[in-house]
């Protein structure tokens, strides 16, 4: 009989794979066997929970990291957003920048102004970034700096009012033309500090949404920075990298190869191992639904005549997204509005018409206004939806007001996927939200906005199913399937201990349930 090298014991272990069992045993970073066998180290977990280890199957890692140091601008009002930013303000000198995230102007009455930015913080160049990550609002010192203080400036795929300050989409890079590349040693910290907080909501793996280019990423050599955390004890969860398409260049590989767009060496998805491996590709098609900057079929519905738009030229996007199929990557791309997200249905059709590949499982990250055809669409392409129940709560409302009563029913579907046979990941996109697995799976359920009104309860899934989510369903959208996801003998080691049963408590209990320990190949971290 073999003899593991820690045995779990008296749990409830929710294997997702079958029945229940009571026990797991543990060899090296494997799951060997769900059942008491001889091992050197027994834990007794007293009958709390055991499950998969959480996969967030999109979130920004270094972003967040960087957050933590910046001010906090999920406040109640624009009077405390100022109030926030002229404290930090006092605390830098003249020339220096301050840095806040989180704001969302639906919650509190506006976007900041770069007049009010100007009063509250002379002197100082003052960058405060929307929740969504697609606008941000800078102050006169940085239009200063961009040159750019009057006036209309055209920017692809992007728009900059001088007279607010305001600056959306592609239009974001003027700023982070001033402060990027962040050094490695930063990103380091930021994945350090990231990795810790994930560990504490039970998160064992991620995907990092895009890195290495284009207005997400944070500097052109991130893989590095993902290597020396690792390389320093410093990367605390496995990662899978999307990497920016705009990081992607012309290959002269041989033409009977087919890798004409890609990274040096014919690197592409699927490079790496099972703490640190090369993912998708990441395209932009479109914005934000609560910055009205996704590309929509109607109008937006509390702006008549607004139906924001796509990052780039139509035929170009599609054809950067059939270059990458073409060139062995995994697509990945950001499509929220409904017309965004035909243009990608479109473009993954002609992929796979013209240069047929098996298994390739491309994404669409959020799905977020889809309608019942383009449902039915991404059944038929083998498509992976990837959208965010944790927006339910935080930004539902906004996305009431975007949509209107009836276009709502379309937005962030999760049960109309699974009944058509689709598998559903969990994700946050964090820090666009608070990013807590336990939070998303709970607001997947109960689909109820931070205000109290219901969003969209025919989509509303149940607590095994949401669990699934966040473990299989995440892990098949990396094609991970095999090694995590459920707990089954020969898979990674990856677990969390709750206090309580996603699948089983009370649904409006599930954002209670308490983390207690969290393991990563075999060891608790």
């Amino acid at each position: 009989m073999i003899e593991a090298d820690l045995l779990l014991t008296n749990a409830e272990v929710v294997t997702l794979d079958g029945p229940n069992a009571r026990s797991v045993a543990i060899l090296g970073d494997r799951i060997v066997a769900l059942e008491d066998v001889p091992a050197r180290e027994v834990v007794d977990l007293g009958g709390a929970v055991v499950v998969p280890g959480f996969h967030d199957a999109h979130n920004h890692m270094a972003w967040f990291g960087l957050t933590l140091s910046e001010v906090d601008l999920r406040v109640a009002d624009l009077d405390e957003l100022y109030r926030a930013v002229g404290e930090k303000a006092r605390t830098v000198e003249p020339g220096e920048w301050v840095v806040g995230a989180g704001y969302d102007q639906n919650k509190i009455g506006g976007h900041p102004t770069r007049a009010e930015l100007d009063r509250v913080a002379p002197g100082r160049k003052v960058w405060l970034k929307h929740t969504s990550g697609h606008m941000c609002v800078v102050n006169t010192p940085v239009l200063e700096a961009l040159g750019i203080t009057k006036g209309p400036v055209e920017v692809v795929g992007g728009v900059v009012d001088t007279e607010t300050g305001l600056l959306q989409e592609q239009a974001q890079q003027l700023v982070n033309s001033l402060v990027l590349p962040y050094p490695v040693a930063t990103l380091v910290d930021a994945i350090d500090l990231a990795g810790r907080q994930y560990l504490a909501e039970g998160i064992t793996s991620c995907t990092e949404a895009g890195i290495g280019g284009g207005w997400i990423g944070k500097s052109p050599v991130e893989v590095a920075a993902y290597q020396a955390a690792r390389d320093q004890g410093r990367l605390h969860v496995r990662v899978e990298l999307m990497v920016a398409v705009d990081a992607l260049r012309s290959l002269s590989a041989h033409a009977d190869d087919g890798l004409s767009l890609g990274l040096d060496l014919g690197i592409r998805s699927g490079f790496g191992d099972d703490w640190l491996r090369i993912g998708p590709v990441k395209v932009f098609s479109d914005g934000s639904l609560i910055g009205h900057t996704s590309a929509m079929c109607q109008d937006f519905a509390d702006t008549p005549g607004e139906r924001g738009y796509l990052q780039g030229d139509a035929a170009e996007l599609a054809a950067t997204i059939v270059e990458a199929h073409r060139s062995g990557w995994r697509v990945a791309t950001h499509a929220i509005g409904d017309a965004a997200i035909d243009l990608v249905l479109d473009a993954y059709e002609s992929a796979a018409r013209d240069f047929p590949r098996a298994g390739t499982r491309h994404r669409i990250e959020h799905f977020g206004v889809a309608r019942a055809d383009q449902v039915a669409r991404a059944v038929a392409l083998g498509v992976v939806p990837v959208p965010q129940g944790r927006f339910v709560n935080e930004i539902g409302d906004g996305m009431i007001r975007a949509l209107g009563p009836e276009r709502v029913k379309w937005a962030y579907r999760q049960r109309s996927l699974l009944d058509a046979g689709l598998v559903v990941p969990g994700s946050s996109d964090r820090p666009v939200v608070r990013g807590a697995p336990l939070l998303g799976m709970h607001d997947m359920v109960n689909q109820v906005t931070s205000s109290g009104a219901s969003f969209n309860p025919d989509e509303a899934i149940n607590g095994l199913e949401a669990l699934r989510a966040f473990t299989y369903g995440s892990a098949y959208a990396s094609c991970q399937e095999a090694v995590k996801g459920t707990i089954t003998p020969g898979k990674l080691a990856d677990l969390v201990v709750l206090s309580d049963n996603p699948a089983t408590v009370d649904p409006g209990r599930i954002k209670d349930i308490a983390v207690l320990r969290t393991m990563v190949g075999g060891v608790f971290r």
